[in-house]
């Protein structure tokens, strides 16, 4: 078998495949259970483990599509960049949503973001609007963090010769705070079990991690989405936890009421992870929201 059957050693399963998209081998999970077809967008510092306890029931009705993004998971870590697409830059990484449909044959997607895959989803709507049939955001981050984050202009080009460099600073910051973390994205930290968060330590620092980590960082920029916000006209489902200490419950809220006929949900007693704090809530409000805008 070559070395892409594998995930950290183990063979693939019959629902995992790499699909090759501009020289980035993109990792996922894919489980045909009808239309629409949902695409999941996990965050930083997570992977497609994070839709481990709805991935299975969403699939009963509708066709998943579980990947990991760009410098998180199995996903191939390119350093250089030397194809089109840059996978570790926002507009990268939203592209990939039509470069992907493409070589699955499908022409459209329900795109289900959580955190930074959030942002990523709400950019890809905004640039692919053809390819967006609509919009599940689970405390994404649009007024603050990733989405506005960006580093001075004049430090990007000595932080491109100091890659090399910049990759292990990268290394020695994430490991030292990887486990804070991971407890602060939970409002029950007692979820977070240590073979959870060894999974997601095995699923993040693979291969080159700190060198595409560092990339993100250089990829990252200000989006300006809120000045974008009142163009969309797809149907959204916003959804935050009570207790988000990553993104401000208020944020999310607001970004409700900014979107055209928005649809709020607030989880109680609930961090950042509303798809692993509060399953049943989130499987059960995504559903309602297909078979109010979906159904055929």
């Amino acid at each position: 078998m070559r070395e892409h059957e594998y995930v950290q050693g183990v063979p693939l399963s019959s629902e995992q495949r790499f699909i090759d998209i501009d020289g980035l081998q993109l990792h996922c999970r894919i489980k045909d259970g009808g239309a629409p077809t949902l695409m999941l967008l996990h965050g930083s510092f997570l992977s497609m483990r994070s839709w481990r306890l709805v991935f299975d029931t969403l699939a009963k009705r509708s066709m998943v599509i579980a990947i990991d993004r760009p410098a998180f998971g199995s996903t191939s870590r390119p350093s250089p960049v030397t194809g089109k697409l840059n996978p570790y830059s926002p507009e990268g990484q939203a592209d990939l949503v039509p470069e992907l449909l493409d070589r699955l044959g499908i022409p459209d997607a329900v795109l289900v973001g959580n955190s930074t895959g959030g942002t990523i989803a709400l950019l890809a709507a905004m640039r692919h609007p053809d390819r967006v049939s609509g919009l599940v955001l689970a405390d994404p981050m649009v007024y603050s963090g990733y989405a506005t984050s960006e580093f001075p202009h004049w430090l990007y080009p000595v932080f491109r010769a100091a890659a090399p460099v910049g990759g292990v600073f990268a290394k020695l910051m994430i490991r030292m705070a990887f486990g804070k973390l991971h407890r602060t994205f939970l409002h029950n930290e007692s979820l977070l079990e240590k073979e959870l968060f060894e999974g997601y330590r095995s699923d993040f620092m693979q291969g080159n991690w700190g060198r595409a980590f560092w990339e993100l960082l250089l990829g990252s920029h200000n989006l300006s989405l809120d000045r974008r916000l009142g163009k969309l006209r797809v149907p959204t489902l916003v959804i935050t936890g009570d207790h988000d200490r990553m993104v401000k419950p208020d944020e999310t809220i607001r970004l409700a009421q900014e979107l055209l006929g928005a649809e709020l949900h607030i989880f109680p007693h609930c961090g950042h992870l509303p798809q692993e704090e509060k399953p049943h809530l989130f499987i059960k409000e995504v559903n309602s929201f297909l078979d109010k805008h979906f159904s055929t």
